[in-house]
């Protein structure tokens, strides 16, 4: 069937907001569902410029709902989230939103379900299941894990300067891959306070 097909989806902005925005490809316009991360990284892209976006499309009995990703690691994590029972795509999206796609899996990979937890949003019984369903597949990743107890201590400092847990995870995720994946705690903490303007 045709819907399996949507992989990937290029094409031009014709509308956005905080939820979607709808790309006109072959005549068609496709409302595709993004993540704030997604729109916050496409800020630069207004109505009328051109997107390509990896996709998924959720097939229901009464809706298909096209989602749409930056690059194909974001996609396999969400891919990944509604594979585990009782994850939905909306859920999966509502998990993207909150922490990066590295510091998620770095979460999971510890095999540790309070690590997760520590994710603002994310509920005790939703994480057990996310990491045990997970974890093996994150098995090759556990170095990673490293980088997700460095970006904990981030932002528990972050939080003690007065931030909240949710300011500092979005301050965290706009400071420059390179420092986000190779960075020090004191490094990604210095980017995160310029972007928050102290």
């Amino acid at each position: 069937m045709l819907y399996f097909m949507i992989a990937e989806l290029e094409g031009v902005v014709s509308w956005r907001n905080e939820q979607y925005m709808v790309v006109m490809a072959g005549g068609v316009g496709y409302k595709v569902r993004v993540t704030p991360e997604t729109l916050d990284k496409l800020a630069s892209v207004g109505v009328d410029d051109k997107v390509r976006l990896c996709t998924y499309l959720a097939v229901r009995d009464d809706a298909l709902d096209l989602y749409g990703f930056l690059d194909r690691e974001a996609l396999e994590l969400f891919e990944h989230l509604i594979s585990v029972t009782g994850i939905g795509p909306k859920t999966a999206m509502g998990i993207l939103a909150l922490a990066s796609v590295s510091t998620l899996r770095g979460a999971i990979a510890t095999g540790e379900p309070g690590h997760l937890t520590k994710i603002s949003g994310i509920g005790k019984k939703n994480a057990e299941k996310i990491v045990m369903e997970l974890k093996d597949k994150f098995a090759d990743e556990r170095f990673k894990s490293d980088l997700y107890q460095d970006e904990s201590d981030a932002v528990e400092a972050l939080k003690s300067l007065g931030y909240s847990e949710r300011e500092s995870r979005e301050a965290l995720k706009k400071i420059d891959k390179k420092v986000a994946a190779s960075g020090s705690t004191s490094d990604k903490l210095k980017a995160a306070l310029k972007l928050l303007g102290k």
